[in-house]
């Protein structure tokens, strides 16, 4: 190679050294998929908490019905206190996907409540109605499995199946002591 070609080069190589012209692209392009990634993962963790949080309000304002002796007077069975439920859900929930047991306990300590989720990150639907009487130990529990999308990220708090996390919301009360 001749010396002029090779003081060429060099001579390239310092005058694209000094030129700054486009780095501020090269360094947003090196920057951004990261910075993009970390908000997508705090936007979809804050709307999962947001919607767990709606879930939560959902069952306190629901199993008042309960409480109060209210679903048991007008014999509602699980279909009919889901619908009561599900006209309470915002439209940030499918309602055809939500879960809701309803157990009654004998007195606080006989609560067992065992976790909804198999080996192998299946929801277990095994979900009950039994809203007991005046005085009973009633623990209402909602579920919905939250579709997570950020997770190709690496950024992965599904605990379910198909990139889900079961969203889980519960009241425990004694009823009133109402008439039946």
């Amino acid at each position: 190679m001749p010396a002029s070609a090779i003081s060429s080069f060099a001579s390239l190589l310092r005058r694209f050294r000094r030129n700054t012209d486009g780095s501020t692209i090269v360094e947003f392009a090196i920057v951004a998929p990261t910075f993009l990634a970390l908000l997508f993962a705090i936007l979809e963790t804050a709307l999962m908490f947001f919607a767990n949080q709606v879930l939560e309000t959902v069952a306190q304002d629901s199993a008042r019905e309960i409480f109060t002796g209210q679903a048991q007077s007008a014999s509602m069975t699980q279909t009919q206190f889901k619908t009561f439920v599900c006209l309470k859900i915002p439209a940030l929930f499918d309602c055809t996907q939500l879960k809701v047991d309803v157990q009654a306990y004998s007195a606080f300590g006989s609560i067992t409540l065992p976790t909804q989720i198999d080996a192998n990150g299946n929801f277990i639907d095994n979900m009950q109605y039994n809203p007991g009487g005046p005085g009973s130990i009633v623990v209402v529990r909602m579920f919905y499995q939250w579709q997570m999308f950020v997770t190709g990220l690496g950024y992965d708090i599904s605990n379910l199946n198909g990139h889900q996390r079961l969203l889980v919301a519960t009241a425990a009360f004694q009823n009133e002591p109402y008439r039946n």
